[in-house]
């Protein structure tokens, strides 16, 4: 089973803002892991802009079968804000990321299509500031090597992208180390080739 190693990520915060119709619209992005941390990204905004009218977001966290999206209109129209925010998350490749818009009413209405127009755009401008960056997904393995093939398993580790956190020398030698989750399988087949089915990987 092939499974992804990395993903794409914002490297850091970012923020623009511009006005429709005497609207002001301020963009914030962040990086965020988890729901927790998408909302508490959300409830900073509003701390900030306390005096806005809306504080609109979308978000993606997770990774494979555990992604878990959101969003919200915050008091806009139904379906003018949130739901044309995630549209754009989706669309990015980006994952672990929170958008917020936060609104200032101008006094003259946008209309359904202004609002969805403005929100998208907004969303659309502080992904263009995003820097991606690859984020690893790591798995804790464990191998108990004897000492003749100490060497040869600890090769088989670099070969894999793996890094070695402990090494404990006793009657055997036991390896702690993460890998890139994509390069868990591969490692299990070589090392059981390599030691003739002598010793396995602990996925921990």
């Amino acid at each position: 089973m092939t499974e992804t190693t990395a993903r794409l990520v914002p490297a850091a915060n970012a923020r623009t803002e511009f006005s429709v119709r005497g609207s002001r619209f301020i963009a914030d992005l962040g990086g965020t892991a988890d729901v927790d941390s998408a909302q508490a990204f959300r409830d900073d905004r509003r701390a900030e802009f306390s005096d806005a009218s809306h504080h609109c977001f979308a978000f993606i966290v997770g990774h494979g079968a555990s992604v878990t999206e959101g969003k919200s209109d915050d008091g806009e129209p139904s379906g003018t804000a949130g739901a044309p925010m995630l549209a754009v998350l989706r669309g990015s490749g980006l994952g672990d990321l929170t958008v917020v818009v936060t609104r200032y009413f101008g006094g003259t209405k946008l209309g359904t299509g202004g609002l969805v127009r403005a929100y998208t755009a907004a969303t659309q401008a502080v992904l263009a500031m995003a820097q991606p960056i690859e984020k690893v997904h790591w798995v804790a393995i464990r191998i108990r090597t004897p000492y003749p093939m100490y060497e040869s398993i600890g090769r088989l580790l670099s070969e894999h992208g793996a890094e070695v956190l402990d090494e404990r020398f006793e009657a055997a030698v036991t390896l702690t180390a993460r890998i890139p989750q994509g390069e868990v399988d591969g490692l299990e087949a070589a090392v059981a080739e390599r030691s003739a089915g002598r010793i396995g990987v602990e996925r921990r």
